[in-house]
């Protein structure tokens, strides 16, 4: 069977579907426009719809161009993974990985795991990508990330399109400062009706952190509304810095107290009866073809996983 389309082709529809107008699209792909143009009308005729809608200032997609769009997608994700694996044949242990992850973890986690990596891998090439995790996960299911690490949970909609491994189990500490009543009082526990009479420092209400906060604490039976907050911040050094300085207490990752708990300028309080653990998880599609790049980061994360257990054990 004779395809009626070339990859050029279907890299032209990809690129009228961004642009707005032909002009913009022929130089986004190098070309000129009338080659653009002339590729894109004979495509139309082979298959015998038109695929733009070409206006006097604009242009914008038919419903058939739609169609072709979402596939010539596919396909073209599919020639570059095609085109990275026999790249990695050829060039033996080196390679590009592509590591999707959240903010939390990109600051506080990614670093320590990318410094053992990158000691025994250091001819692989890294793109770390930092989005919300929803975001993470949609573009591995595009394909457009090969590995990710999160803090959230995955949307159940598209757990049956993704691996999801646990990787460690992390907690978030209620932090207060060493001039705090509770902690001049030497109190180490709390009871969980105790939490309503303290003032909250939080993340501001647009925070991707701050809902998944939220999250952890309802799933624990906290009743998130009825928490005095006292202060809203956009930083979560700013708010450990508040923290120490007394204006209130806080929720925070144990990943993010590693130096505070060292230099012991912030009190850990616990929960009676509670312990505020969320999963942090490795997400793959298990639709894509997996590099020696990424066998060699995946065999590394699974061999770190003891490692930075002891490093949490040993901080705390």
């Amino acid at each position: 069977m004779v395809l009626p389309f070339t990859l050029q082709q279907l890299r032209i529809i990809k690129a009228v579907a961004t642009e707005t107008s032909l002009t913009k699209a022929a130089e986004m792909l190098f070309i000129s426009q009338p080659s653009l143009s002339k590729q894109l009308k004979t495509l139309e005729n082979r298959l015998g719809f038109q695929l733009v809608n070409r206006h006097k200032n604009q242009i914008s997609l038919t419903e058939a161009g739609k169609l072709l769009l979402q596939y010539s997608e596919r396909i073209l994700t599919l020639c570059e993974e095609s085109c990275r694996a026999l790249n990695d044949l050829h060039i033996g242990n080196r390679g590009l990985l592509r590591i999707g992850t959240s903010q939390n973890i990109a600051t506080y986690l990614i670093p320590r795991i990318l410094a053992l990596f990158t000691k025994h891998y250091p001819q692989i090439n890294l793109k770390i990508q930092v989005e919300p995790s929803k975001v993470i996960t949609k573009n591995i299911i595009d394909r457009s990330i090969d590995i990710a690490v999160i803090d959230d949970y995955v949307p159940q909609s598209l757990k049956k399109k993704l691996q999801i491994e646990s990787f460690i189990e992390e907690e978030l500490y209620l932090i207060v400062a060493k001039s705090h009543s509770i902690t001049v009082e030497k109190k180490k526990i709390i009871n969980k009706a105790d939490l309503y009479n303290l003032n909250f420092i939080v993340f501001n209400n647009e925070s991707t952190i701050r809902k998944f906060i939220d999250t952890v604490l309802i799933q624990n039976n906290i009743k998130i509304k009825e928490l005095n907050i006292s202060m809203e911040l956009n930083s979560l050094e700013a708010i450990k810095t508040a923290v120490s300085l007394n204006l209130g207490v806080a929720f925070v990752s144990s990943l993010a107290l590693k130096n505070e708990i060292e230099l012991k300028t912030l009190e850990i309080i616990q929960i009676e009866n509670i312990k505020l653990s969320y999963p942090i998880s490795i997400i793959t599609n298990p639709d894509c073809d997996r590099s020696k790049a990424f066998e060699f980061f995946y065999n590394e994360l699974l061999t770190s996983k003891n490692i930075l257990k002891k490093l949490k054990s040993n901080s705390l």
